[in-house]
């Protein structure tokens, strides 16, 4: 199960980075939550998830650490904030140039 999450944070990793070097904002968008995905994962991996086990148990060995779900709790509401900050910024843009293309400096026909 470990091998199969670390996959798949390489994946979200690498697809979130390809999508962050575009240049149309949309696609920028979808490769910041991609990449907030990645980071969420891996740190629930770290905190030997466990379906026998509960969170907090003083007896248990094997018990999971409760703080990296604790992290990935933080981590959500950031990535939310994240998000919804990034989404207005691409929709103030297009509603200023009238494209969501990062290149564009001016609005055509005011030169």
């Amino acid at each position: 199960m470990t091998i199969l999450i670390t996959v798949l944070v390489g994946v979200l990793t690498t697809t979130g980075v390809y999508l962050v070097l575009q240049r149309n904002l949309i696609r920028v968008f979808f490769g910041l939550v991609l990449l907030s995905h990645a980071v969420n994962l891996l740190l629930l991996a770290m905190g030997r998830v466990a379906r026998a086990a509960p969170p907090v148990h003083p007896l248990a060995d094997a018990a999971a650490n409760p703080l990296p779900q604790a992290l990935v709790l933080t981590a959500v509401v950031i990535s939310f904030g994240l998000t919804a900050f990034f989404l207005v910024l691409v929709l103030r843009s297009y509603g200023h140039f009238g494209t969501v293309d990062a290149g564009v400096t001016e609005r055509e026909g005011t030169t």
